[in-house]
């Protein structure tokens, strides 16, 4: 193997450690919030520094090897992918963080868990893990054929984050006293909805470095 191709393949093996982790945060961070378990929400939190940590040595590994080799070609759409996604797993970590801190400054939390299953909450936060598992098989087995299908899972999450939002908006009209509770929901909602967006530009870097076609701002 040549220098430059184990290069590329120790940013390959960071990017796939750094993925299981926040993987592992998202994880871990759906169950605190369905579950109102503090304990694993600090587990959570007590972990993002790793993460940090993976993006700054991610970023650093991939402007070297630009520095050192001037990439071209499907190397260069490689290293500037591997930049992009680095910095956007490194931001679902951060709204996996938020939620667990949702977990754990709310009083109200523990008494709201049926509210969650009204506004099919957990149905999100599968999407989501669902989303992160597929760009992770496409980038591994370095495969676009299930862009579609992750596209398509993002458009759920949408349509169930708006379904969401008028719920909490009728629960509010219904039980006044719960209406700080509910503003701070819907932050985590809207986490949630923008781990999705996040898997989503992911896969249309995946498609970048894979087949050369840019994605960005364009109808699914």
């Amino acid at each position: 193997m040549k220098h430059t191709e184990s290069e590329l393949v120790d940013i390959k093996n960071s990017i796939s450690e750094m993925w299981n982790l926040v993987q592992s945060q998202f994880e871990k961070a759906k169950t605190a919030l369905l579950n109102s378990d503090e304990d694993l929400a600090r587990v959570v939190i007590s972990t993002e520094k790793r993460v940090n940590a993976f993006e700054l040595k991610i970023d650093s590994d991939c402007e070297n090897y630009i520095a050192l080799f001037s990439p071209v070609a499907i190397d260069l759409r490689l290293v500037l992918s591997m930049i992009k996604i680095n910095k956007t797993l490194e931001r679902i970590g951060d709204f996996a963080d938020g939620i667990a801190r949702f977990v754990l400054e709310s009083d109200e939390h523990g008494s709201h868990l049926e509210l969650l299953k009204e506004i099919d909450v957990e149905t999100m936060l599968v999407a989501v893990e669902t989303m992160l598992e597929k760009t992770l098989q496409a980038i591994t087995t370095e495969n676009t054929a299930q862009a579609g299908m992750v596209f398509s899972i993002d458009n759920s999450i949408d349509t169930l984050y708006a379904e969401a939002i008028k719920k909490l908006a009728g629960h509010v009209v219904t039980n006044p006293n719960d209406a700080l509770y509910v503003l701070h929901l819907m932050t985590v909602l809207r986490k949630i909805e923008r781990a999705g967006d996040h898997c989503n530009n992911i896969m249309e870097e995946i498609v970048f470095y894979l087949d050369a076609k840019v994605l960005k701002h364009q109808k699914k």
